[in-house]
């Protein structure tokens, strides 16, 4: 089974980074930019196909704006819920999550995910129902991030927050209404950062799960952030207080 990637930072990443899992590049006739060029020499050095067809056709093939560029691709490797104590692990002290609770936009899951890997997130969990999963939108958002970022979809949120918690994260979930800003405490450990849906925000049990909660200061007068912003801002933070 294959999937499609599509736009012109989501075909260069995959090429650059795991081109075995192109099987098919599609280009749209007539384009000589050099941005399309960079992608064309890197399907080149890898010794890939390229398939020339008409802007219609490859219309056709996706919904959304393929910039004039489409792979087909094996499935990249898929984290599993399993997998997520092991990464935690790894990562130790520097473990760092991003939790998204209810996230139904694919455009903002793949802006998320790539303030995730710019700020070398060890995961990003979020529930498998009632939430958007890895597709063709997101990979072109995400500009890459998607394939190197460990997505997992649980289960349960509420159980897998209390299992990070007894591996000894602390579990930071952001909402308006706290009494404390996210600058004003210490990120420096493991840290998960959990964000809800815009307008509903966290549901119950997750909030409940949470060791405590926090608020991004609003001096204008928009009360709330898109969450792929407020995701970008809150995981910088934590990276600026462990650089000190």
């Amino acid at each position: 089974m294959t999937e499609k990637i599509f736009g012109i930072h989501a075909v260069q990443a995959v090429l650059s980074r795991s081109p075995e899992r192109v099987k098919n590049l599609y280009v749209q006739n007539g384009r000589a930019d050099k941005r399309l060029q960079e992608v064309l020499s890197l399907a080149s050095s890898s010794s890939i196909a390229v398939v020339q067809r008409p802007r219609e056709e490859l219309d056709k093939m996706v919904e959304g704006r393929h910039q004039g560029v489409i792979a087909q691709v094996e499935p990249a490797p898929e984290f599993r819920e399993k997998d997520l104590p092991d990464l935690v692990a790894a990562a130790g002290s520097a473990a760092l999550i991003l939790v998204l609770d209810g996230i139904t936009d694919p455009h903002n899951l793949g802006a998320c995910l790539r303030s995730a890997d710019a700020a070398g997130v060890t995961a990003v969990v979020a529930p498998r129902d009632n939430s958007v999963g890895l597709g063709a939108t997101v990979f072109k958002v995400a500009c890459g991030a998607a394939d190197v970022v460990p997505f997992i979809q649980v289960t349960n949120l509420a159980r897998s927050l209390q299992q990070m918690q007894q591996a000894g994260i602390w579990i930071v979930g952001m909402a308006g209404e706290a009494d404390t800003s996210l600058y004003d405490r210490d990120l420096s450990g493991p840290t998960a950062l959990v964000l809800g849906a815009e307008g509903a925000g966290m549901r119950r049990l997750t909030r409940e799960n949470c060791d405590y909660l926090a608020k991004l200061p609003m001096a204008g007068t928009v009360s709330s952030l898109n969450v792929s912003v407020a995701a970008g801002i809150c995981l910088f933070e934590v990276v600026r207080q462990r650089q000190k």
